[in-house]
This record gives C-alpha cells, structure tokens and sequence, in this order.
C-alpha cells in the first residue's frame, strides 16, 4: 500500500511533509542461508498529524518489526523509514537517538523501565535528556502520571509495581512531553479492561491533538479505537480497513 502523495514544500531551506511517519517500500531481513528470515516486506504506510492507525496479525507477522524499524529502534534492510522528513537510516546513532527522545513516544510490550529510578523519575527522564530542568520534567512527569491514573505510583521504583502499574508508567513516558508520534505495542496486554478503555481514550486523546499514533493490537474492540486498521501477514500489508470493519477483517484473514 503505496502512500499518496508527498506533500512535501521546501521552507527557509528546510524540506517539511506532511506526513509524520513514512514506510517507503521497506523490507527487513534476517540472517542468512537456512537461518533467512523476512520480517517485513516491501511495506508502505503513512501517518498524517493527528491519525491514529492500529495493526492487527497473527503473531510473527512483523507487527513488531514494522513498530522498531518506525521508532528507529532497527533499520530496514531496503526502503526508508522517515519521520517528520528525516531518514532515519541516513543519520547516525546519535542523531537517531535524539529524534527518538524528542519525536517518538513508545510503549514496549516489556515496559523498559530503568529499575534504580521511581516512576516520575522514569517518566521525567526523557525530558531531563533533552535539557529540561529536572523540577519542570519532574511536574511534567506528575501531570501525565495523573492522566494515566497512576500518581499514586510516583515514588515508587518498578520492582514494587504490579505489571499493570507498570504498563501504566511505560504509558506515561511514551505520553509525556511534545511528542508527534506515538507508537504502541500492545499498550493494553497487562491491564484490566476499564484501565485498558482509559489508556485507548487517552492514546485518542492525543492523535485527537495532532499526534500519529501507531498501535498494535490483537482485540478488533481498541482496534475500533483507531481511523483506519491494517493487516500484515507473514511480513505483508495485506488489507486495510476503518475502525468499524476490523473484526470482520479479522475473521476473513483468520480463516
């Protein structure tokens, strides 16, 4: 699925989009010989400011590669992957790094919390990294704790958090600050349902603002939180869809 149209203009010798996030024909492999693994194939995909797109497959389909080689966490083996413009292939590891902090928020499926700080310490990091004082990361950290029902976790280092609690602090980092893409792995895997709806209105909340959010998800029901739902089978965009057909896409590519 080919996106259409750059949209791109040049302004004060700067080349903007108007796409947040770019797949542009882009393939991950894996070893060699027998030990040959295709991750991704050829996949296109876009994110306008303000779209919220989740991804639905079968596990192994490359929904978590698609969600790394988007965050800058790999590079593709051909094609690019551009956020807000940049290439993230042709930077270095540095410069990646910094548009990760500043641009891309990302909720593993295993959290990454730092295990020696709190919770605000956690969720204040990424701000502290890029030269906020650490009392204005610290208030900021506190305001997105809240949104996410989990203030009363602030002082609290990861060991003494249940997965939920967790999930919810992983949730906050990804949130906090200005980022303009929003990538989720599961966000809801270790939460109950009601806790689950607040972080999938919270994650609309913000595309609603003008971020992207790209989310992968295996339930069609948070699925039908997002504009649009695609596919991917065996490392393919195979189908896509609105929100209000994904459990329909979901039984026809299960069967």
């Amino acid at each position: 699925m080919r996106a259409s149209g750059k949209g791109a203009t040049a302004a004060h010798g700067v080349v903007q989009t108007r796409f947040v996030l770019e797949l542009d024909g882009v393939t991950r492999v894996h070893g060699e010989g027998a030990r040959y693994v295709s991750a991704l194939v050829n996949a296109h995909l876009a994110l306008q400011p303000g779209e919220f797109v989740a991804v639905m497959g079968p596990s192994g389909s490359g929904k978590s590669t698609l969600l790394h080689l988007a965050g800058g966490l790999d590079v593709p083996t051909t094609g690019k992957v551009l956020v807000e413009g940049a290439d993230l292939a042709a930077l270095s590891v540095t410069d990646r790094a910094v548009i990760r902090r500043r641009s891309v928020g990302y909720v593993f499926q295993d959290f990454n919390l730092l295990p020696a700080l709190t919770a605000a310490e956690n969720v204040a990091f990424p701000l502290e990294l890029d030269g906020w004082s650490a009392r204005r990361a610290r208030l900021e950290a506190l305001a997105v704790l809240d949104e996410v029902g989990a203030c009363e976790l602030a002082d609290r280092r990861p060991e003494e958090m249940s997965g939920g609690q967790a999930q919810r602090v992983a949730i906050a980092r990804a949130l906090v600050g200005p980022r303009r893409l929003l990538l989720a792995d599961e966000p809801t895997g270790a939460l109950d349902s009601a806790t689950g709806t607040v972080i999938l209105q919270l994650l609309r909340e913000r595309a609603d603002r003008g971020a992207a959010v790209l989310m992968v998800t295996h339930e069609a029901r948070f699925a039908a939180w997002a504009d649009r739902t695609v596919f991917l089978r065996d490392g393919r965009i195979v189908d896509e869809t609105g929100p209000s057909d994904a459990s329909q896409l979901l039984a026809e590519q299960a069967s």
